[in-house]
């Protein structure tokens, strides 16, 4: 016989729930969100790590080192301080965010729940989600690129198909992330400590070949690509917001992993040794070859697929394309399908279940690229190079982002000091359906950042725009919920 309420019990600092009727019969419910059970933790701080590794070696990755110097107008030196101090920070919320989703067992859109409401957890959810989206887009984009390649080296008459194989070597590798998220996220687990090694070694491969070719001396004496005389400060804040806005997605939605870790010291340690470094090694990479590849191929390429295909081996290039075409699936299906998923289930979890989810991803990141497949197809012509697109969209969004993470770490640790009903966060008679302290605190910076983008002398609040936004945002939202909130009578249960 089903118990008719729901059981909550704590090991190890590890809090489960055991559903009854109240929840399982609740509309916010079903099992793809439900929170994991303490035997469903399993992954260890190595897990976390493969993860970090397999996530952060990626060609985006690589990509944004070049765009630093190439659009942001940073020299070589600038642009790996702004990689490694940007890689530090972001440590910060993805480390307290996971908390919860440890601690709970619940991933984002229900952690979001306490602070945007029942209902108003669908908001930041879907901005978290349309980002994904178009990054899960991109990120195909490069693996069709390297699928086409990859074929083209082997069967030479496969070149002559040009952009028509890489809309094909898209379609393919679409279908294939689909197919690994559908399968679960233990799969995801092994993927990631697969592959993690794979990307290193074609980062390896690329310094072999381009290393006899270049002077590190000269690469670094180099000089930016800005005004003469501009101040570099701004080009460098830029910079640094547009590299902290490349995790301002995860530093949101690492709930989706951390509730799979077996304790806080796992996941703490595991993000320590998997992002920084990795990161910044592997964007440093995307710098040095970016700013070298003039000398190397006699244009400057930023994408290391697309550089790789000017080696004059096909044997090599075939190898190289097969460990990106790997690598690259295990970023993608872990970092830009596994939250919009979730997401997509918090809006209405009894009707759209994570199949449903995972094909709604699909479907959006294929829209989103429509553009740049047409391009390849010859049908439309634009000079909107991606590049551009997603170094200007990197500034944006993390204007977006930063509140919700401000609001989630104040939220949790300052607020609510780290105690939820795990029941009610799905139920509709604990938390409000609408939580407008959370919405006042998200608004007010947003429309800062718009105003800024017309003001040439508060433009800084917009180039800022990530840090600008975390800390007011969590600032409003601590002010908003008043005295009363934090008061202990307050806490000793979930805020009305």
């Amino acid at each position: 016989m089903q118990q008719s309420r729901s059981e909550v019990t704590e090991r190890d600092g590890l809090v489960e729930l055991s559903a009854g009727s109240d929840v399982l019969d609740s509309p916010r419910y079903n099992h793809d969100i439900a929170p994991t059970r303490v035997e469903q933790r399993t992954w260890n701080r190595w897990h976390i790590t493969a993860l970090w590794i397999g996530m952060s070696i990626c060609v985006p990755t690589y990509t944004l080192g070049g765009v630093l110097t190439a659009y942001f107008g940073l020299s070589v030196g600038e642009a790996l301080l702004a990689i490694l101090l940007a890689n530090l920070v972001v440590l910060i919320p993805l480390t307290l965010n996971a908390f919860a989703g440890t601690r709970y067992g619940i991933p984002f859109p229900v952690l979001l729940r306490a602070s945007f409401g029942i209902i108003g957890s669908n908001v930041p959810c879907l901005i978290r989600a349309v980002v994904a989206c178009g990054w899960f887009g991109i990120q195909t984009l490069f693996g069709g690129l390297a699928i086409h390649l990859f074929l083209g080296s082997i069967f030479p008459a496969w070149k002559a198909l040009g952009g028509t194989g890489e809309v094909i070597g898209f379609l393919l590798f679409w279908g294939l992330n689909l197919w690994v998220v559908l399968r679960g996220a233990e799969s995801i687990k092994w993927l990631e400590t697969l592959s993690a090694p794979l990307l290193v070694l074609v980062g390896l491969g690329l310094l072999v070949w381009a290393l006899p070719h270049i002077s590190v001396s000269e690469l670094l004496a180099q000089p930016p690509k800005r005004p003469e005389g501009a101040s570099v400060t701004g080009y460098f804040m830029a910079g640094l917001t547009a590299m902290v806005g490349f995790w301002a997605t995860l530093s949101l939605n690492i709930p989706d992993f951390s509730r799979y870790a077996r304790s806080q010291k796992d996941q703490i340690l595991g993000q320590i040794f998997g992002l920084p470094l990795t990161m910044f090694l592997f964007a440093a990479l995307g710098v040095v070859m970016t700013a070298a590849s003039a000398s190397l191929v006699g244009e400057t390429v930023s994408d290391p697929v697309s550089l790789i295909g000017h080696i004059p081996s096909p044997g090599w290039v075939a190898v190289a394309m097969a460990l990106i075409i790997v690598a690259t699936l295990s970023t993608n299906t872990a970092a830009n399908i596994v939250s919009p998923t979730n997401d997509f289930q918090n809006i209405a979890p009894k009707l759209i279940g994570r199949t449903r989810a995972v094909w709604l991803t699909g479907f959006i990141g294929l829209a989103l690229m429509a553009h740049e497949l047409l391009k390849k197809l010859g049908w439309i012509v634009s000079d909107l190079s991606l590049e551009s697109v997603y170094s200007n969209w990197l500034l944006g969004y993390s204007s977006l982002l930063g509140p919700i993470a401000g609001i989630m770490v104040v939220d949790y640790f300052l607020v609510r000091r780290q105690r939820l009903d795990l029941a009610g966060l799905y139920r509709d008679d604990v938390y409000p359906a609408w939580n407008w302290p959370g919405f006042a605190a998200f608004a007010v910076p947003v429309a800062l950042t718009v105003m800024a983008l017309g003001n040439r002398q508060f433009h800084w609040f917009y180039d800022y725009g990530w840090f600008t936004g975390s800390l007011l945002g969590g600032a409003l939202y601590y002010g908003f919920c008043g005295r009363r909130a934090r008061s202990p009578a307050a806490l000793a249960k979930p805020l009305p």
